[in-house]
């Protein structure tokens, strides 16, 4: 070949070999922006990583994909085979491998949670699973996912059905443990915003840092969540459930999203409506609950922009918007504000016409939900009955009225009885059992007659003369304001 051709040759071969590179670059760039659009793979650097993950998500490069489904499937026949404890050594490994895989973290948190924990009948044991699930989520995989919403409604279902539902017969140990330790934090149920917010001694700079670092919190969205849902007690699981969900909001992209945080968010403020102040503190054993009245209307609230915006399940969020309305009524009644329950039920009219008619007085409703709980076993529903009606006899006390003091105590003993006839020596007894009768009478004074937050002085004088009491009890620390 003439050396003028060879060099041409030469020339053509190079040209075409930098074309087909450049082509190949602006492939791959392509195939890359189009991969993570799609949420197909993760491109940017793990950031705080330690050197295990940063190790294996690096050198490994492509194999990581292989080797991680290897170890799902090896990961599904254990569970096949209930088999949790190994499977959670697997799933370690699978997020040192993919910790941008949500669904590893959900499914590892849940196992530890849900599936180990009940292996062990000690509610110490129990609390140790479901505290490293709701870490695992918390700590690890919202740190490496911290614009994934379902790590969000994750770790705010934890917090709304593993500790707050009554489902697991070490439901009050974990509502203490965890009420034990926001005690030690914030010192009562209203964490002191002004102290945290601006601490001046090395205490309060220190729960200030364990705020941040230990419980991932940040005081000005708790304010926030506190302005749009409470006043909430921020020992109580909900609470928490709820910043969770309000955090994912902030997060959300999408209708789908924000559906489902949403519903979280109804779901956690009918619960802190029914049970959201503490009566009965036995912080790390358990405790005793009454409905947080303060909190009606933006629950109520919360039920109607869910039914606004989920047309799918609008239907069957109405039926519980409206048993929420009529517990409302109810309570409200129970404890002394007729004006409030009178509301509440002619809201109840106005929106379900069909199964409560304008004719049916407030008075005929209450008769009625009488006898009903009378035979009731929900728990939350028949402690706030009780409590109500013990409340509401004192209120005739002071009034002079001893008839209806009398009334309303036998109402009190006859729902406890019924209650605790169905319960007693059935395989719910410790989960849903009711603190003896006495103890919730002595609370109610408490409430009664606290110096800072009970009913006014005269009123506190006729109750203790009436009852013979000669000293006030001590302060009921967690005592809810009075009804007016």
């Amino acid at each position: 070949m003439p050396r003028s051709r060879s060099h041409w040759y030469k020339a053509g071969l190079a040209g075409l070999a930098v074309a087909l590179l450049a082509g190949a670059a602006w492939a791959q760039r392509t195939l890359t922006q189009l991969r993570g659009d799609l949420g197909l793979t993760r491109v940017e650097p793990l950031k705080n990583a330690p050197p295990i993950l940063s190790l294996t998500t690096v050198v490994l490069g492509g194999f990581r994909g292989l080797i991680a489904n290897a170890l799902w499937i090896r990961a599904m026949e254990l569970q096949d085979q209930d088999k949790y404890f190994e499977k959670v050594q697997l799933a370690d490994w699978i997020t040192k491998l993919q910790p941008h895989n949500k669904t590893v973290w959900i499914v590892q948190a849940w196992d530890m949670s849900y599936n180990i924990s009940i292996k062990f009948s000690d509610p110490r044991d129990r609390w140790l699973w479901v505290s490293r699930g709701i870490e695992l989520l918390r700590d690890q995989a919202l740190l490496y996912n911290p614009h994934e919403v379902l790590l969000y409604r994750e770790l705010a279902w934890h917090f709304q059905h593993k500790i707050g539902h009554n489902l697991d017969d070490a439901h009050l140990f974990f509502k203490g443990a965890w009420a034990a330790q926001m005690q030690e934090l914030f010192g009562g149920g209203r964490p002191p915003w002004d102290e945290l917010a601006h601490p001046q001694t090395d205490n309060a700079r220190d729960r200030a840092r364990r705020l941040r670092e230990v419980y991932k919190l940040d005081l000005a969205r708790m304010q926030k969540v506190d302005e749009l849902y409470g006043p909430l007690d921020w020992r109580l699981p909900e609470a928490h459930a709820l910043y969770w969900a309000y955090v994912g909001k902030q997060e959300a992209k999408t209708q789908t999203d924000l559906i489902q945080l949403r519903r979280v968010i109804y779901q956690s403020m009918d619960m802190a409506f029914h049970r959201g102040r503490l009566i009965d503190a036995k912080l790390g054993e358990g405790f005793r609950f009454e409905p947080n009245l303060d909190i009606a209307d933006k629950t109520n609230a919360a039920y109607e922009e869910a039914m606004a915006e989920d047309a799918e399940m609008r239907q069957h969020i109405s039926r519980a918007h409206k048993n929420f309305l009529l517990s409302a009524t109810y309570f409200f009644y129970v404890h002394g504000r007729a004006r409030d329950a009178e509301r509440w039920f002619n809201v109840v009219k106005e929106k379900y016409p069909k199964d409560y008619p304008r004719a049916m007085t407030l008075d005929e409703y209450a008769l009625r939900r009488v006898g009903e709980d009378v035979g009731e076993t929900d728990m939350n529903r028949t402690i706030s009955n009780i409590m109500g009606a013990l409340r509401q006899s004192y209120v005739n006390l002071v009034d002079g009225d001893e008839d209806a003091f009398n009334g309303y105590q036998a109402l009190a003993r006859n729902i406890w009885a019924r209650y605790q006839s169905k319960i007693v020596g059935g395989p719910s007894d410790k989960r849903v059992g009711l603190p003896p009768l006495k103890e919730m009478q002595a609370e109610i004074l408490r409430y009664l007659l606290d110096p800072e937050r009970g009913i006014r002085p005269e009123a506190k004088a006729i109750l203790q003369s009436q009852l013979g009491i000669t000293r006030p009890p001590a302060t009921a620390t967690n005592a809810p304001p009075p009804a007016p």
